[in-house]
């Protein structure tokens, strides 16, 4: 039977379908003949108790510059419908968290994915932080003596905010740095929490490792390699998608946190590896889909569609 599904994401007209993992997944949902709607956050609304949204049918396409067909707008109890998927992108601030707050009245009666609790509960670059022997040094600071004597002890050190996203604002600070002093200048004055400030890891020229865990379980991975003169991987900064396996570090990794992920509802998640060090847990509205797949990996869409259809049947 078909599920009715709505999508929270940013606006559809504007999205790169290439590489657009929540396209992918909207693509194989209707195949499977579930009946799609969409809407953007700002559409999301709290009234009285009913969390309600103006929704437009959609149909998609995989075709670039005519990938979509949006209906008329109409106000939708998302009581109503089976599923939600929790697709728009960061900067995980209060709007979003905002939106988790509303979501979480309709779940799991109507299933979130993933568990917008969890999402709350769990920002990628602190829930990480759980699993210390895990990655690579890390300290979560604004304090100057503090991030200076972090960067003695270990030398050279990336800085990157701690809410960011898509390699934004990722600098690479050596030892003995000049620029560091306006970094930290800029860095405070532009967020008012602290950042991260990680040792660097010099084998991220040879590729950063985006799996893609399902409900828990490894199920597709692709390397991504920075561009030259470039330490950020992320695609959409550049980094070239390669096909890759993965090793027992990167297993272990997978079944150390897969357990927590699959007990928090967290089904779809991203994390990154670089060599060997697990430095993120993306849970708000990862990416690698299309992108494993272009390199000949597995259709991970199918994947996640199986497992939400198996936890509606369970």
């Amino acid at each position: 039977m078909g599920l009715k599904v709505a999508v929270q994401m940013d606006p559809i007209e504007r999205i790169n379908i290439a590489g657009d993992s929540t396209f992918a997944l909207m693509l194989e949902a209707q195949a499977r003949g579930h009946s799609l709607s969409y809407y953007t956050p700002d559409k999301l609304s709290l009234r009285g108790e009913s969390v309600v949204a103006e929704t437009r049918a959609v149909e998609v396409r995989d075709i670039v510059g005519d990938h979509v067909t949006l209906g008329a707008p109409t106000l939708a109890n998302l009581a109503d419908v089976d599923v939600v998927l929790l697709r728009q992108d960061p900067p995980f601030d209060l709007a979003y968290i905002t939106t988790t707050h509303l979501l979480e009245r309709i779940h799991p009666h109507t299933l979130v994915v993933n568990n917008p609790a969890s999402v709350r509960d769990a920002p990628e670059k602190i829930f990480v932080l759980n699993y210390p022997s895990l990655m690579p040094p890390t300290l979560i600071s604004r304090d100057r003596a503090l991030i200076e004597a972090f960067r003695e002890e270990h030398g050279d050190i990336v800085m990157k905010p701690l809410y960011g996203n898509g390699g934004a604002a990722v600098f690479k600070v050596s030892r003995k740095d000049p620029n560091f002093g306006s970094l930290f200048d800029l860095f405070s004055a532009t967020f008012r929490e602290p950042w991260v400030n990680q040792r660097f890891l010099p084998k991220v020229t040879e590729g950063d490792k985006r799996i893609i865990l399902v409900d828990g379980v490894a199920a597709g991975v692709v390397n991504r390699v920075p561009a030259e003169n470039d330490i950020r991987s992320n695609m959409v900064r550049g980094g070239a998608a390669q096909p890759t396996d993965l090793n027992a570090r990167e297993r272990e990794i997978c079944e150390t946190i897969g357990p927590e992920l699959k007990k928090r509802g967290l089904l779809f998640v991203g994390i990154d590896v670089i060599d060997g060090n697990l430095t993120e847990i993306n849970v708000t509205s990862p990416t690698g889909v299309r992108a494993i797949r272009r390199i000949g990996g597995p259709d991970l869409a199918v994947a996640i569609w199986d497992a939400i259809e198996a936890k509606r049947r369970g």
